[in-house]
């Protein structure tokens, strides 16, 4: 057997494996309006955790989708500023106009072995629940919008199903060239490592979540450790997702109620973001490093390469696996507006995006090893194994 041949014929394999044995992540039904779970007895008290670090720009629009909740419980919102200089502070307090709901909480000074954001979480939930403690701690960012329901619908699913957590993969801007390239394509790699499906299973050990939007059972975040638990993390919210299933079931689903409200400036915005956290998902080993590019390789890369330069039965394992990748992103470009001729072509585009992120993750690894990794508002927090503080 060629090794061309063998190429091709691994490469088939395993985009079969993917479609059929990795919990359908593939086909979007996991989703926030596929089901509409009926409203509890009782509302129960919800506090919004807003961490805010320079976010003047989108800040206004956040806090005012907050505050314009349908909610019919208890609700307030405890906005963190978390050393802001353009005025967000200022922004948010006048977008909440006469609201009292809102409270901006001046953060303190980042202490060592805290990444930053983790650090503002952990200042606001510490003030959510002085006092009179909340049922639920919803966790947003500061550039995510919701929708007036949002919040309703998640309390009505975190009550039906007894949940710990219940998370929506906010919708992210997919406007510009850039983003119809890549972003597709994140959230499409992202539900492959994590089987939306699977981390509902309670026998499942998979587990994760969205930071942009986790609406948190404070019970059960208090009996996982609370924020501190995790607090030297970059992958946050997965890390968080883990200690949580461990206290009762978790949900994580696509959502069209949550939304990205800031755009991506072009590619090198994305590679950036992407870059923040993709060396700490391979836990910072070159093992798994090299491992990744020769996986991601073969699994992208092979089956154009056979399909357009291949000869007989390579050629043919190369266009199957091809056509399977294909088929295999169409529910997430639809999910992301494209109609049914678009969609085929951006899955036929989809080992020139894959090669893009096999990029970004080398890129990765290499501003870690410069001690520049993790890089989050003008803070660089990628923590090495062993180490309490960050890598700069």
């Amino acid at each position: 057997m060629s090794v061309a041949l063998l190429l091709g014929l691994l490469s088939l394999a395993i985009w079969l494996v993917l479609l059929l044995g990795r919990g359908g992540f593939w086909m979007c039904r996991e989703r926030d309006d596929a089901d509409t779970p009926s409203p509890p007895g009782h509302w129960p008290s919800v506090v919004a955790v807003v961490p805010a670090r320079n976010e003047a720009d989108v800040i206004a629009r956040s806090v005012g989708s907050l505050l314009a909740q349908d909610y019919p419980g208890p609700f307030r919102v405890v906005l963190v500023d978390d050393g802001s200089t353009d005025g967000t502070a200022e922004a948010a307090r006048q977008a909440a106009g006469a609201a009292a709901r809102l409270e901006v909480l001046p953060g303190a000074a980042l202490p060592a072995g805290w990444t930053g954001k983790l650090w503002a979480l952990e200042q606001g939930v510490r003030h959510a629940t002085a006092g009179e403690a909340p049922a639920y701690v919803l966790l947003t960012d500061a550039d995510i919008g919701h929708a007036p329901d949002n919040l309703r619908a998640l309390v009505a699913r975190a009550e039906a199903g007894r949940c710990a957590l219940v998370s929506l993969m906010a919708k992210l801007s997919c406007a510009n060239a850039a983003e119809r390239f890549l972003i597709p394509a994140f959230v499409f790699f992202f539900g492959m490592l994590y089987p939306f499906a699977w981390v509902a299973r309670a026998e499942r050990a998979t587990a994760a979540g969205a930071g942009g939007c986790m609406l948190v059972r404070r019970e059960a975040l208090e009996r996982a450790g609370g924020i501190a638990a995790i607090r030297r993390e970059i992958i946050d919210d997965c890390a968080l997702a883990r200690r949580l299933k461990a206290q009762g079931p978790i949900r994580l689903l696509l959502t069209r109620r949550a939304v990205s409200l800031r755009p991506y400036g072009g590619f090198g915005e994305i590679g950036r973001m992407v870059s923040r956290s993709a060396y700490a998902q391979l836990g910072y080993s070159p093992l798994l490093l090299a491992g990744t590019v020769f996986g991601m390789a073969l699994v992208y890369v092979a089956p154009p390469v056979l399909a357009l330069f291949g000869e007989g039965l390579a050629r043919l394992a190369g266009l199957a696996a091809w056509a399977l990748m294909a088929l295999a992103f169409q529910p997430m470009r639809r999910f992301y507006g494209a109609s049914r001729f678009a969609g085929l072509l951006w899955g036929l585009a989809l080992p020139a995006t894959a090669a893009a992120y096999l990029v970004f993750t080398v890129q990765s690894a290499m501003q870690v090893w410069r001690g520049r990794g993790g890089m989050w508002k003008g803070r660089a927090q990628a923590m090495m194994p062993g180490s309490g503080a960050p890598n700069a």
